[in-house]
């Protein structure tokens, strides 16, 4: 591999990780805001939304321009063209946990109202597997990457039962529909993000097996660990 082409993947590979950073510690924002119930919080993750969108865009850049001038083939091409889809679920996952501030902030500012409903579990899961899948990606851990999408199914049966949960009570208080919408919304985008981390790691198996695993095209459980 030429060297000036090997640095400018090195550049790039560090680019996606610390866009990565910046987005996990958005989804900690996220989940702390929900907890606290934190509308200041919440206005903060918002507000600097627009970090990750430029990022998101020069990493972008970034990899469209090796593409023209290096025309890699291969790993390189795979890894390129891995990097560009897991740029754009990492600025959609940024995009999750501005919307989850949003609800949080209209939760913040109505009247309270008591219902026994958990994030915490579904809010560690979510954001458990998206550390994974940037850990997997670091070190191109295909069991790691298979964890994280055997544990999507896992947070989709929480969202399930999360608006079985909303749905009951808003039968039984639907004066307070509008306030208790934003507790299913809050689950839906937490699902969302647990949705993008999976994503994160079929591109990933995509760079290591060179195979594309997504609408089940691809079995994990013929190379999977157990947990």
């Amino acid at each position: 591999m030429p060297h000036r082409l090997e640095r400018e993947l090195d550049h790039i590979k560090k680019r996606i990780l610390a866009l990565g950073g910046m987005v996990e510690e958005r989804v900690r924002m996220a989940i702390k805001a929900i907890e606290k119930k934190n509308g200041e919080l919440a206005n903060e993750i918002r507000r600097r939304d627009y970090e990750i969108d430029e990022q998101e865009v020069e990493v972008e850049e970034e990899c469209l321009k090796i593409l023209a001038l290096h025309q890699p083939v291969a790993v390189d091409l795979r890894f390129l063209i891995a990097v560009i889809k897991i740029n754009n679920d990492l600025e959609r996952i940024g995009d999750q946990a501005v919307n989850v501030a949003k609800r949080v902030h209209s939760i913040a500012e109505r009247e309270r109202m008591e219902i026994s409903m958990d994030y915490a579990l579904m809010a560690e899961k979510a954001a458990t597997m998206l550390k994974w899948s940037l850990d997997a990606l670091v070190n191109l851990d295909l069991q790691l990457a298979i964890k994280v999408m055997k544990m999507d199914d896992q947070v989709d049966n929480i969202h399930c039962q999360n608006y079985d949960y909303l749905k009951e009570i808003i039968r039984r208080a639907p004066e307070h529909v509008d306030y208790l919408i934003n507790f299913l919304t809050i689950s839906r985008h937490l699902e969302r993000i647990a949705d993008h981390a999976t994503n994160i790691a079929q591109e990933v198996i995509f760079m290591i097996e060179g195979e594309i695993v997504r609408h089940g095209k691809w079995d994990a459980g013929t190379k999977e660990a157990d947990f």
